[in-house]
């Protein structure tokens, strides 16, 4: 229901959150309490598209800080904020659950994975123009798979040092 709202909404008023709790027969406390907890709710109004960047490990250790100097750079704006036009909000977010495609974005109800700072830049782009990238890993993978493409228990094992950077 809480989502319902937002999407109404284009954030989650305490009105709605009230209204919620009214429907469901529950102290509205309760309902706050879910909408505090999550991410995925706003509580303030946010841009026609909701940037948000994973910065837990995986991500971070695969580049997700320059994907996000990339957005505010191209954006002009910092996380928490949103682009003078609307168009645009950007939170750096906890895990989203795409750690084997990271780093990655959500931006609205999309992800965008195996992202480089041209890739969100491109995406960016598109948006701007009132165009809807396609999803997904923009690696050229099809799914969760390794990298370098999936492989099976009779596959023989990569040498040791396989896919390291090189400085490691």
């Amino acid at each position: 229901m809480l989502d319902l709202a937002q999407r109404q909404h284009g954030w989650l008023p305490i009105s709605a959150m009230h209204e919620v709790a009214r429907i469901l027969g529950i102290a509205r406390m309760r309902v706050y309490e879910v909408a505090t907890f999550y991410s995925m709710f706003n509580r303030k109004p946010m841009g026609k598209n909701f940037v948000q960047v994973c910065g837990t490990t995986p991500c971070m250790l695969r580049g997700a800080e320059s994907i996000i100097e990339t957005i505010t750079k191209k954006l002009g704006i910092k996380v928490g904020e949103t682009t003078k036009d609307g168009l645009f909000s950007l939170a750096e977010v906890e895990c989203l659950g795409a750690c084997v495609n990271a780093p990655m974005a959500q931006i609205n109800d999309d992800y965008y994975e195996d992202l480089t700072p041209k890739d969100i830049s491109d995406i960016l782009d598109e948006f701007k123009a009132g165009k809807r990238p396609k999803p997904g890993p923009r690696s050229g993978r099809t799914a969760a798979e390794p990298i370098n493409g999936p492989t099976t228990l009779t596959t023989p094992p990569k040498p040791p040092g396989f896919g390291f950077q090189s400085g490691i």
